[in-house]
């Protein structure tokens, strides 16, 4: 028996050495599937939870412009939690199990979520950096060799990069509006920056998945590899809108042609990730209550999805 594990294993690994997909129905180990399912769950749990601190500023968006875009990528952060959930669905987990995990706090989302959006500025700089930072790790992503979660994150990839231009674009006429403006686009880079940087996960060596992952190719890069080049995609753009990134220990190398940065506050990091965050409590309370107030419209739809499949077996 544990020959024939052996070889599955190997012939597993050929495979994604090789650059061919995994697909739902070939063999794989089952640690392969138990990261996959934990990565894809905690990726459309922070979709889902992220439309949270951006929809709280629908109503109060400065004109109907400004509105009719978030209520677009709001509805696309919805999107994206259905084609994670169901990609995750096909490594054997249903979705009522990934949503009670994060309804009972039993699953992680990502660590960003967990900050207020403040301002109107806020909304430009989730757009700029957050989105801009899921960017850089989503593009690796659906380079992966899981055929379901690559796919879906092709799709994701295209629509997040117009989340990222919206976000530059509203910081961009503030960084270049009044003072009062300019000052509400800083304060927001200020507050936005780290946790954003942090968001890509812990420095090499005190990632524990980070080798394995690596070596099925559910991960490509490390998360310091692609912290790096997020921030040196960023730091010009913020240079173009005349913004200071808050960090004095920032100077560009013309050896290596990247940025130097400063150490991120890992305390802080690991506090947000053990629900101690400013927003943790709150964010599952509301997400809790909304799945609660939607109730009736599983149940409708369960009903009517009852009703067609008892006609169609009767014609």
């Amino acid at each position: 028996m544990e020959t024939n594990i052996n070889t599955l294993e190997q012939q597993f690994q050929d495979k994604i050495d090789k650059g061919q997909k995994i697909e739902p129905k070939d063999w794989m180990p089952e640690m392969y599937r138990k990261q996959l399912t934990r990565m894809m769950s905690q990726h459309a749990h922070s979709e889902i939870i992220g439309m949270l601190p951006e929809g709280n500023w629908i109503t109060r968006a400065p004109n109907l412009r400004r509105k009719a875009i978030l209520l677009a990528k709001v509805q696309d952060e919805a999107g994206h939690g259905l084609y994670l959930y169901s990609a995750a669905e096909t490594l054997g987990t249903s979705r009522e199990e990934l949503l009670n995990q994060l309804h009972t706090g039993k699953a992680k989302y990502s660590s960003i979520f967990n900050y207020p959006s403040l301002t109107w500025a806020d909304i430009g700089a989730i757009g700029w950096l957050v989105d801009g930072a899921a960017i850089m790790n989503q593009t690796m992503l659906a380079k992966g060799s899981y055929g379901p979660y690559s796919r879906a994150m092709t799709r994701i990839c295209k629509e997040e990069s117009f989340h990222n231009r919206q976000g530059y674009e509203i910081l961009h006429t503030l960084a270049h509006g009044t003072n009062e403006q300019k000052e509400m686009a800083q304060d927001a880079l200020n507050r936005w920056w780290w946790p954003a940087v942090m968001m890509l996960g812990p420095t090499e060596g005190n990632s524990p998945n980070t080798e394995q992952t690596m070596k099925w190719k559910i991960k490509l890069e490390t998360n310091d590899a692609i912290r790096q080049r997020f921030i040196d995609r960023t730091v010009p753009q913020a240079d173009v809108m005349g913004l200071k990134i808050p960090d004095d220990k920032l100077v560009y190398n013309e050896t290596t042609k990247h940025y130097a940065y400063g150490e991120p506050n890992w305390n802080e990091f690991y506090e947000v990730i053990k629900g101690n965050g400013p927003c943790n409590k709150k964010r599952l309370d509301d997400r809790n209550k909304a799945h609660d107030n939607g109730a009736w419209v599983r149940a409708a739809a369960e009903a009517y999805a009852s009703k067609q499949h008892i006609k169609n077996k009767v014609a």
